[in-house]
C-alpha cells in the first residue's frame, strides 16, 4: 500500500472574524414590529386613525408603537395585526425576518495545512 501526501490543503476555522469596524448594535425587537405595523398599514393605504379604530386601541398609542417608543403587549399587538388582516404569528415573523436580513453573517479565518 503506497502512502502518498495528497496535495490538497485543508483549512480549518478557527473562529469567526469580526466585520470591521464597530458592532452592528442589535435592533430593538418593539422597533421591529412598529416598522412591520407602520409598513404593512401604509402598503395598504389606510390611516393610522383606521387602523386604530378598527384595533380598538388609541390612534396615539398606535402611532407610539409604531415608532418603537412603546412596548405593546401582546393583546394589542393581535388586535394592530388583525385589523390589518394579519394573524399575530404573521406579524412576528415578519418582524423576525427583518431582524435575520439585518444580521452578518460569520466569516472564517483558518489555517492552512500543508504537507
Amino acid at each position: 500500500m503506497s502512502q502518498h501526501a495528497s496535495n490538497e490543503a485543508r483549512v480549518i476555522p478557527l473562529r469567526p472574524v469580526p466585520p470591521a469596524g464597530p458592532p452592528a448594535k442589535e435592533p430593538l425587537w418593539r422597533d421591529l414590529v412598529g416598522d412591520v405595523l407602520r409598513r404593512e398599514r401604509l402598503a395598504q393605504e389606510r390611516t393610522l386613525k383606521d387602523v386604530a379604530d378598527a384595533a380598538r386601541i388609541s390612534m396615539p398609542y398606535l402611532s407610539e408603537v409604531e415608532r418603537g417608543r412603546k412596548e405593546a403587549s401582546s393583546e394589542v399587538l393581535a388586535a394592530a395585526a388583525q385589523a390589518l388582516g394579519l394573524g399575530l404569528g404573521d406579524l412576528l415573523s415578519l418582524a423576525q425576518r427583518e431582524l435575520t436580513r439585518g444580521a452578518p453573517k460569520a466569516s472564517f479565518n483558518g489555517l492552512c495545512l500543508a504537507a
